[in-house]
């Protein structure tokens, strides 16, 4: 890939609740080494308007069109950031996907029947964490049972005010998306993910995986990356 077709699109990463953006460091080892420019955004997951602030800073320091990608919640993150002009697509991985006046509450309160219910314990301080003994089966289930532990030991706050930040005017409607289903997903059910996908008119790529599906697929999510940034123009 020459570096004029790199210099065409830069891309964001968006990390979800409960982690930070290091889960992305596959991926974007990956993506780096095919000539694009990456970046890797670190959300303080307190607020939803904190995060689009932070997000907004990353799009605007890449000096050009820019492909956001988010996991989870980093989902609701894109959704309001890539009204910003520089945004010309959107990715979602194993994420949730609002639409006006929407929220991660406000899209978890009817989870369908049978789904599996994420070990989110009790607020603490005005913040969440998953119950550590059962993060591994419900986040990371692909992971080895090292990985697992440290990414649970390692928990970052999510802010309840983070969850119930709505959006306002979502990218999707006016901007190209791809959604990535998790098909073994525990923590946001897969049949939820496809409904999300239908509704945003998101390409939709499904591939078995867990939650963690960016950290224990690299080379398959970056595919999925890859391939948008490659129809926004980036000549891959």
């Amino acid at each position: 890939m020459s570096g004029s077709n790199a210099d065409a699109v830069s891309i964001v990463l968006v990390h979800g609740g409960f982690v930070d953006g290091s889960g992305w460091a596959g991926v974007y080892r990956i993506l780096a080494s095919r000539g694009f420019r990456v970046s890797v955004v670190q959300n303080p997951t307190l607020t939803l308007a904190d995060d689009v602030a932070v997000t907004h800073r990353a799009i605007a320091a890449a000096g050009g069109p820019v492909l956001l990608v988010g996991h989870s919640y980093g989902g609701v993150v894109i959704t309001e950031a890539g009204m910003h002009p520089q945004v010309k697509g959107l990715v979602y991985v194993a994420a949730f996907v609002p639409d006006r006046g929407e929220s991660v509450s406000s899209l978890i309160k009817d989870p369908p029947p049978g789904a599996a219910v994420p070990p989110i314990l009790p607020p603490r301080d005005g913040f969440l964490f998953l119950d550590n003994s059962k993060f591994h089966a419900a986040f990371a289930a692909d992971l080895d049972a090292e990985t697992a532990a440290f990414m649970a030991a390692s928990q970052v706050p999510w802010g309840v005010g983070a969850l119930s930040g709505a959006v306002s005017e979502p990218a999707w409607r006016h901007k190209p998306s791809d959604y990535l289903v998790a098909t073994d997903d525990h923590m946001i059910p897969p049949p939820v993910q496809r409904i999300m996908a239908t509704r945003a008119g998101s390409t939709k790529t499904e591939m078995p995986g867990s939650h963690a599906v960016y950290v224990s697929q690299p080379n398959a999510v970056a595919e999925v990356i890859g391939a948008a940034a490659k129809r926004l123009g980036s000549g891959r």
